[in-house]
């Protein structure tokens, strides 16, 4: 199925760059413009310019006294012992130069794919800039400044009055966006991701399902480590459909870190690219049944940013514009560019090769266990059928 879609894009986006050395590196989303521009998927029509969230915007979710501190630190002017009260000048967040008006830039991204899907004639639009879930009303953390994801569902309420599933495949648990919906009954945050037992942030437990009115409208997969792409599979298809089915959201928004690759450095899960073929495409699928085709993607987590993000975010774009998975070979003069600059070779296919990690000895004890947790999670809202079917019955 091809749909009109919308990439927001800008050059910009390489701002937001806390060190040389750090693991968030805005440069896999330049890579994956350029694989896109090699294989002939992208046109000029296509890419639209990220506005600049304003100070309004931001404020939807974040303290004001929060964005007055970042920009000081961008500008120089907040002291390490203030900055550590916001999130900032840590190991994870440390300060930069210019960095609000870096970390408006992907807000405004994300904002600018809502209105094309919106206001424009899009069904689709993609934000690899964004994706931010961890940042907190008034807190950075792990590696997030502003919460674009948690800013553009409450945009959605306020201007469109729609209700939102959010669905985040990150390998770390979406523990920002969560916190600012738990209460809310009009979003559906689904979040499958690594168990906090080992992992940042340490929190996405099964039992975390919201409060009041939102009791029933959060909902936490958080796999084994070293779930291989059957179980993950296994688990983010039969959650999504069962509470897509029970939520009947009138749009998606979804959150595509690539850090559960078995490449990544920074997680202990073991998929390989089958995984970030699969997520697309059921999303896609979804919104059309749903949501009369509205979904929004944007970025997030991925820190193999030579091997693994391009490749997987670049699928993305190809479900959203063609309905079609990309095979074969990688296009040579991409290729033949960044291996100049990456530290390892680049995948010559589209596709991993079999055998890129060893055999896990564990694999079907993983596989019981994720599927205990994906019953856990599940059960609410299967009660919830049950009972409604009792209900229409009568």
């Amino acid at each position: 199925m091809t749909c009109k879609s919308a990439f927001i894009y800008s050059d910009k986006f390489t701002n937001y760059q806390f060190a040389n050395d750090h693991p968030f590196n805005q440069l896999r989303v330049k890579m994956t413009k350029e694989l896109l521009d090699a294989e002939y998927l992208l046109n000029e029509a296509d890419i639209l310019t990220p506005k600049m969230a304003n100070d309004e915007d931001l404020a939807l979710v974040h303290d004001r006294q929060y964005i007055d501190a970042v920009k000081k630190a961008g500008n120089g002017k907040l002291t390490p012992e203030d900055g550590w009260e916001y999130g900032l000048g840590t190991e994870d967040t440390p300060m930069f130069p210019n960095m609000h008006e870096a970390a408006a830039l992907l807000v405004g991204g994300t904002l600018t794919a809502v209105d094309a899907v919106l206001e424009g004639n899009n069904k689709h639009a993609l934000n690899l800039g964004g994706g931010l879930h961890h940042g907190f009303k008034r807190k950075a953390s792990g590696f997030c400044i502003y919460n674009d994801c948690a800013i553009a569902i409450k945009y959605i309420r306020q201007k469109y009055n729609l209700r939102i599933l959010y669905v985040d495949t990150d390998a770390h648990h979406g523990d920002g966006v969560q916190s600012v919906f738990y209460d809310d009954p009009d979003v559906c945050t689904l979040s499958i991701h690594e168990t906090g037992r080992y992992l940042f942030p340490g929190t996405g437990n099964v039992n975390e399902r919201g409060l009041k009115k939102g009791y029933g409208y959060s909902f936490n997969l958080p796999v084994d480590a070293f779930t291989e792409d059957e179980s993950f599979l296994e688990v983010y298809s039969s959650a999504l459909r069962e509470i897509a089915e029970y939520f009947r959201p009138d749009i998606i928004v979804t959150q595509n870190g690539a850090d559960a690759h078995c490449y990544d450095p920074l997680t202990h899960l073991c998929s390989t690219m089958k995984t970030f073929e699969t997520i697309p495409l059921l999303a896609h699928d979804v919104a059309h049944e749903y949501c009369e085709g509205r979904w929004i993607a944007l970025g997030g987590g991925g820190y193999d940013i030579w091997r693994v993000v391009p490749r997987a975010w670049a699928q993305i774009w190809s479900i959203m514009h063609t309905g079609e998975i990309i095979k074969g070979d990688i296009p040579a003069v991409w290729k033949l560019k960044w291996e100049r600059e990456a530290p390892c070779s680049l995948p010559p296919k589209w596709h991993d090769h079999p055998g890129i990690y060893k055999e896990i000895p564990r694999k079907a004890e993983i596989t019981e266990k994720n599927v205990k947790v994906l019953t856990q999670a599940l059960q609410y809202c299967r009660n919830y059928k049950t009972f409604s079917n009792i209900e229409t019955k009568k």
